[in-house]
């Protein structure tokens, strides 16, 4: 398995922006398929975005469409989440995981994060 460590969550106000970053040690960063998941208090973790392993292929929530982008440099073994026009239902727990396949569900993402807390005040 990868280890996989987020950073970049805090506080921000509506409307502001954040990037997160998730670094990978371990093993081969570019033979994995990367997602963004978040997990609000009292809700199921939720698919945010994925990248594939060249980068070519993004998918994204319908929620963040437009608004998130997701990016990856393999050289540096990091995965990006840029979130803009954040707003108050953004607030979550934000988490980087590994895969072996595009997917949109947590279900095949064998490697997670610590995760970070990005709280949107309005």
């Amino acid at each position: 398995q990868v280890q996989l460590v987020e950073s970049g969550g805090g506080l921000v106000q509506a409307g502001g922006s954040l990037r997160l970053s998730c670094a990978a040690s371990g093993r081969t960063f570019s033979n994995y398929v990367m997602g963004w998941f978040r997990q609000a208090p009292g809700k199921e973790r939720e698919f945010v975005a994925a990248i594939t392993r060249s980068g070519g292929i993004t998918n994204y929530a319908d929620p963040v469409k437009g608004r998130f982008t997701i990016s990856r440099d393999n050289a540096k073994n990091t995965v990006y989440l840029q979130m803009n026009s954040l707003k108050p239902e953004d607030t979550a727990v934000y988490y980087c995981a590994a895969s072996q396949g595009l997917r949109s569900t947590p279900v095949g993402y064998d490697s997670w994060g610590q995760g970070t807390q990005v709280t949107v005040s309005s």
